[in-house]
C-alpha cells in the first residue's frame, strides 16, 4: 500500500476520492484536476485498486472509485503513535 502511495498522484487521488461528496468519484470527476490524460490517471488509479485501497465499480462507460474501509483503517493504525501500556 505504501508503494502505491507514495506517488504524489496517487496519494492525491486518494484523498481527493476519499473527499468526494458520496464517497466515491469516477475518473470524470478526478480528471480536471490534473494536467494528465484521462488513461494516465485511470492508470494510477488502477495501482491504488490493485493495492487493495480502493474498490471499483463500472456503470455505464465509467468506472466509480471510492476507498476500502480495511485499508483506511490499516493506514490509520500504521500511523497512530503507538500508547503506552502500564
Amino acid at each position: 500500500m505504501l508503494k502505491a502511495l507514495a506517488d504524489p498522484v496517487r496519494l492525491q487521488l486518494l484523498s481527493m476520492v476519499l473527499s468526494h461528496p458520496g464517497g466515491e468519484a469516477c475518473v470524470c470527476d478526478l480528471l480536471p484536476a490534473f494536467e494528465l490524460s484521462q488513461p494516465t490517471i485511470s492508470h494510477h488509479l488502477k495501482v491504488l485498486h490493485e493495492a487493495g485501497l480502493l474498490e471499483r465499480d463500472k456503470r455505464g462507460v465509467w468506472v466509480y472509485y471510492r476507498t476500502r474501509p480495511e485499508a483506511m483503517e490499516a493506514l490509520v493504525t500504521l500511523f497512530a503513535p503507538e500508547t503506552a501500556t502500564a
